[in-house]
């Protein structure tokens, strides 16, 4: 029988202890002990899998990579530090000097500066592409790229790109695609299954769920994943068993809380949708979006992330932003808590006005991480913040 996600989520685990224990213990241990010299000789050549060093593998962290791949439909996954350090492996791991990078002009700020500050000084070269401009990505690939990387939906801006049709051109010009997934998570979307061929998340996010722990993870087939694997192990960017076993466990009620992000995510892009003092609403299962059907076809529902456009700009934005009282003002998403954020001076605001407009971001764009807490009291916060604003 074929098990659903949420079955997934919760069963999918390591084998128990001789203690039989209902939930998995926190192996908050640095190393472990052998036997005797010859299976410590044996663990340290590959001749015998187990457990000696925390940085190498942990029960914890394995438990959490293992069921997020078996969620992703991947072969394998393994558990960073944190998802920078999930994308930063990636791209160490699997390019070298001379190669190219394809990206999609649409991902995080952070995720743009190693692509545009760090990978060049190891000469690796990158080429940005417009995420909804096909005739663009056809064109890029005469740069001969190695990888491509992408964000869908995008950050900030919710734009989406078609992974199956890019999977396929990827694969036509023996490049590999990797697909941050951590917008949609698992339970909304899946990659690997449309074809790429590695997904990178930042389990800080939604995976984990409640603002606690940092952590990341990379998942694909074990083949893509054996160089990104030895990168990780060596130079350290570990994820701690003590996270490892918090994202375990939150995977167990990530479809439960997606569908009350989602739920209220489109109960509040519908209402700013209509609201006079706003000019236009980013939310990709809105029906009056550019990326609508796609993301009908390509997603589960439409996330937990609504960006809209107020009037007023810069700032009328900030004053917004002061003036709401349920929403927090932080820098992070995912949360149960609503969270507001003005993308051009925080998390994009590295890139000059030019490069923000490129990909969405105006100065009186918003992004709302929708939280769990009643969509009557989210909708009425945002209400009166516009109305205190308004000129």
């Amino acid at each position: 029988m074929k098990k659903k996600f949420e079955t997934l989520a919760i069963e999918s685990r390591l084998s128990t202890s001789a203690f039989r224990e209902q939930s998995p213990p926190i192996y908050m241990t640095s190393s472990y002990s052998f036997e005797n010299a010859e299976a410590r000789a044996a663990l340290f050549s590959g001749d015998q899998e187990g457990y000696m060093y925390s940085r190498v593998s942990n029960p914890n962290t394995d438990d959490f990579a293992t069921k997020l791949a078996v969620l992703e439909g991947a072969e394998n996954g393994i558990a960073t530090a944190s998802g920078m350090s999930a994308i930063f492996a990636v791209f160490a791991a699997l390019l070298k000097s001379g190669d190219h990078i394809l990206a999609s002009k649409s991902i995080f700020g952070s995720s743009r500066h190693v692509i545009e500050h760090i990978l060049p000084q190891w000469n690796i070269g990158h080429t940005w592409v417009d995420i909804h401009d096909t005739k663009a990505w056809t064109e890029a690939f005469k740069m001969n790229p190695q990888l491509v990387f992408v964000e869908t939906p995008s950050n900030p801006s919710l734009d989406l790109i078609d992974i199956d049709w890019l999977a396929q051109l990827c694969h036509e010009n023996n490049a590999l695609l990797v697909v941050d997934n951590t917008f949609a998570t698992p339970y909304l979307q899946q990659p690997i299954l449309l074809g790429a061929d590695l997904v990178v998340h930042s389990a800080t996010k939604y995976i984990d769920g409640q603002g606690r722990v940092l952590g990341g993870a990379i998942c694909g087939s074990q083949k893509q994943l054996e160089k990104c694997l030895e990168f990780v192990r060596k130079t350290g960017p570990s994820q701690s068993p003590f996270n490892g076993w918090v994202l375990s466990k939150s995977l167990e009620t990530l479809a439960v809380r997606m569908d009350r992000h989602c739920s209220n995510a489109l109960q509040l892009a519908t209402h700013l949708k209509s609201h006079k003092e706003i000019e236009k609403v980013a939310y990709p299962h809105l029906p009056n979006s550019s990326d609508y059907e796609l993301a009908r076809r390509q997603m589960r529902q439409g996330g937990g992330l609504v960006g809209c456009f107020v009037k007023g700009g810069l700032s009328r934005g900030r004053a917004f932003l002061n003036a709401l009282q349920l929403h927090s003002l932080t820098a992070n998403l995912g949360d149960t808590r609503s969270i507001a954020t003005h993308p051009a001076s925080t998390t994009h605001s590295k890139l000059d006005t030019k490069q923000q407009l490129e990909i969405g971001i105006t100065p009186g764009f918003l992004r709302f991480s929708v939280g769990l807490e009643h969509i009557d009291d989210i909708i009425a916060d945002i209400d009166q913040a516009l109305f205190k604003t308004k000129s």
